[in-house]
């Protein structure tokens, strides 16, 4: 979750597995009050009551639904205690910067808390109960995954709100965050390959869309590497809704709303005014396809000046096919046609322009994605193509092939990157 911009620039923590997030005590009575079958009273900012409902589409990737109220479990303390071996250490899958996330076993049929390494895995974050920051991030978490049921956002199977102590109760999603994977270098992690980051960039898109076809429509707001999680099959699932708003009614173009999020994801229009589109999560959609390509990180502040922020040092380069290709990651050399690269350097820069009507919406940036995972010719078939055809004009040697390009960091450090705008 991010953290708004007015207090002091901090370095972000290293992420965990699962987003961390922040808690703020309420003091209101506990889970013992039920209301709608949660435990809260039915107000206007209540879980239950955030008065969306899917719009009608036949279209694939808006394969979802839209629950009346959330449709959780409702766990105690010592149900999660059992679950995670009294939070021990040796259950921990992450620290984040306000919170742990442990790993929890429940039945699987029942989704019951069990003992350890009986019934099925499941990802517990557990709130700092010192906190004094985020209620209405967990309770914005409750309330929209709570509802919102599609193959690309994380389920949220139950929470637990007991006396100061929150928690929330996730799938377990073991390939963790496309951050760990695009950044994070070291024997345990492999470099993603073009066709898996194609597949995850699809899924993710799938799942914006989804949440941008609502009737009323969901702005995320906080779209990064770190909250995209990964299935077994790498399959994308968005993570942390935290920050998620519902977008603007009636004539309205935008909500005006506290400015929140990340450094160097957050669309310029937001960070500047306040005033959040639809298309300002296209932009942070912009800026991890990026990332992707790249195999950078939106800001670092181990750059050189110039370079720190991604999007100022490499958006230039984007509609070049020479520097296009200086700038790939090149972990990924070899795997994808010169096609490919531009097409998706071309959806990237659209993400990315300056004014958010000029924006294409999620569908349509899913449906390009889509095209690109559909182009079949490699690098090296169109590589001999052009070798066959040059070879009656020039009768010369074969030059020798050269050998990989080490891991491209462009000279730089993986260091970690994104603040929190706090």
């Amino acid at each position: 979750m991010g953290n708004c911009f007015g207090a002091k620039l901090s370095d972000s923590k290293p992420s965990s597995t699962y987003p961390s997030f922040s808690a703020r005590p309420s003091s209101t009575d506990t889970s013992k009050n039920y209301s709608n079958g949660l435990g809260y009273p039915a107000t206007s900012s209540s879980i239950g009551h955030s008065h969306f409902s899917a719009a009608a589409s036949d279209d694939t990737c808006l394969n979802g639904e839209i629950l009346p109220i959330p449709n959780l479990k409702i766990y105690s303390f010592s149900d999660l205690k059992l679950s995670t071996k009294n939070f021990k250490s040796d259950s921990v899958l992450g620290i984040g910067g306000f919170g742990t996330v442990y790993k929890g076993w429940v039945d699987e049929k029942t989704l019951a808390p069990t003992k350890a390494g009986s019934g099925m895995i499941v990802a517990i974050k557990k709130l700092n109960s010192e906190s004094t920051q985020g209620f209405e991030e967990w309770q914005s978490e409750v309330n929209f995954l709570g509802r919102l049921s599609h193959p690309n956002l994380v389920k949220l199977l139950g929470y637990c709100r007991e006396d100061k102590e929150l928690l929330l109760v996730y799938e377990f999603m073991p390939k963790g965050s496309l951050e760990n994977h695009l950044f994070r270098r070291g024997a345990v992690i492999e470099p993603l390959s073009w066709d898996l980051r194609l597949k995850i960039a699809i899924g993710a898109a799938r799942g914006l869309a989804f949440l941008h076809s609502s009737e009323k429509k969901v702005i995320y707001r906080d779209f990064k590497a770190s909250n995209i999680l990964l299935d077994g099959n790498y399959n994308a699932k968005i993570s942390d809704f935290g920050l998620a708003k519902l977008g603007p009614s009636g004539s309205n173009s935008h909500v005006t709303t506290r400015v929140m999020g990340t450094y160097g994801y957050a669309a310029p229009e937001y960070v500047e005014t306040g005033h959040l589109y639809v298309k300002s999560d296209v932009y942070g959609f912009g800026v991890v396809l990026l990332e992707m390509l790249t195999g950078l990180r939106a800001l670092d502040t181990k750059r050189p000046n110039g370079h720190q922020k991604l999007v100022d040092w490499v958006k230039p380069m984007l509609s070049n096919k020479r520097k296009l290709k200086s700038i790939m990651d090149a972990r990924m050399e070899g795997q994808y046609s010169s096609q490919a690269s531009m097409l998706a350097a071309q959806i990237t820069l659209k993400c990315l322009e300056g004014d958010p009507k000029n924006r294409p919406s999620m569908r349509e940036v899913t449906d390009v994605l889509e095209q690109i995972e559909a182009i079949k010719e490699k690098p090296n078939e169109s590589r001999s193509k052009s070798e066959h055809s040059s070879s009656h004009r020039h009768r010369q040697s074969p030059r020798s092939r050269q050998s990989p390009r080490q891991i491209n960091d462009h000279g730089f450090s993986s260091a970690r990157s994104g603040k929190n705008m706090r």
